[in-house]
């Protein structure tokens, strides 16, 4: 593989999360951000299920797999798809004669919330009730051998539990402001850095009813994809509103280097409420934090804003939000904003893929393909200059 690359998905119509990152390390380190698999193809074009599986690897026992899969949080849209696609268990109850082999995760990555049960203040889908009762399987087998488990048994803990049940797992446990360099108990040093941002902290005031929302408690990272000199940096935001960009800047307003990014994922799904504390549709005159904006504007030359989103129209609801666009547009120029329904049209949405090169991510293009190949192969892509 010539290049590390990333992949965001279109996501249908009601908004979602899923991007895959594949290193050019020795071992082709594939590392999927969210999940969001629905049954039906997107548009009648995009098959989403059959374009991830196009790109994964597969084992010696001929299962798809991935190094890591890290849940930001645990809203419906993010964890689509999860409970029929993704593999559960210890490895050697794998159903090996599906018709469809699920994907095998070697690694996966929560925050600690995966301790909290559901509740009617904070309902969980079926998905993620299953996401949660595997990723308790693996960090129980890890407290109960006392050291890291094999593949397909491997946990990652992003943050510290305020109960007390992080304070023992220390090896896979990792805090707000760690940098790490490992992916399936691997160090890639040399191909990858990453950063973790948030969840952030309890602010002083802050309401418990708002710290404690799924989307306050998104997992945001900074990941460095190195390629030779240059650090393709990749600020993947999940759903983190105003609150979470307006405290990082003041954190790292003098350290701007962790906020800055080639790459932006538009968080919340290019929501307005990621930019601003006021209604769109209940305040008169809503305005821009400043803070946030800031935090949100530390784009490198040529950098992309990517928003998963559904097609972002004046109409919509947020998200998306057509102002959070527009004021995105004025970061990064209209070009360099992408709309994964709307690529390359919104007829036919394609996955948008990233080559990411010494000289920053290069988007790749997309060649047409006729239906009859929607559930056999993957697109085929071609290189354009970065910017």
């Amino acid at each position: 593989m010539a290049f590390s690359t990333v992949t965001f998905f279109p996501v249908g119509e009601k908004n979602g999360g899923m991007t895959l990152i594949k290193l050019n390390d020795t071992k082709n380190t594939t590392i999927l951000i969210d999940c969001s698999i629905g049954d039906e193809p997107i548009a009648d074009h995009c098959d989403v299920n059959q374009e991830l599986r196009s790109r994964l690897p597969k084992d010696s026992n001929d299962r798809p797999y991935l190094d890591a899969f890290i849940l930001t949080h645990r809203h419906d849209d993010h964890v689509k798809g999860f409970i029929n696609h993704f593999h559960t268990g210890p490895l050697d109850e794998y159903d090996g004669d599906a018709d469809e082999k699920k994907i095998v995760i070697k690694e996966m990555w929560s925050s600690h919330n995966f301790w909290k049960p559901s509740s009617a203040k904070y309902d969980l889908c079926e998905n993620a009730k299953a996401f949660n009762k595997e990723m308790k399987r693996r960090v129980d087998l890890f407290k109960e051998k006392k050291a890291i488990q094999p593949e397909g048994d491997r946990a990652i803990v992003v943050g510290k539990d305020p109960e007390g049940r992080t304070d023992d797992i220390g090896n896979i446990n990792y805090d707000i402001g760690d940098t790490f360099t490992k992916i399936n108990n691997t160090n890639i040093s040399s191909k990858l850095e990453g950063f973790i941002l948030s969840p952030i902290e309890q602010q002083e005031n802050e309401e418990d009813e708002c710290f404690t929302d799924k989307n306050r408690q998104s997992i945001v990272i900074q990941l460095a994809v190195i390629q030779g000199e240059y650090r393709n940096k990749l600020m993947m935001a999940a759903d983190a509103e105003c609150l979470v960009w307006e405290t990082l800047w003041k954190i790292y307003k003098d350290e701007k280097e962790k906020l800055e990014y080639d790459i932006l994922s538009a968080p919340h799904h290019c929501s307005w409420h990621s930019l601003s504390y006021d209604s769109q549709s209940d305040c008169e005159n809503p305005k821009i934090c400043k803070d946030a904006k800031k935090a949100l504007s530390q784009s490198k030359d040529g950098a992309f804003i990517v928003s998963q989103s559904k097609i972002i129209k004046d109409s919509d609801s947020d998200p998306p939000s057509q102002a959070a666009k527009d004021e995105y547009l004025g970061i990064v120029g209209e070009n360099q904003f992408i709309c994964t329904n709307e690529h390359p049209d919104e007829k036919k949405p394609e996955p948008i893929e990233f080559n990411l090169t010494g000289g920053g991510p290069q988007k790749k293009g997309v060649k047409e393909k006729p239906k009859t190949a929607l559930a056999a192969s993957a697109s085929v892509k071609e290189a354009h200059p970065h910017g």
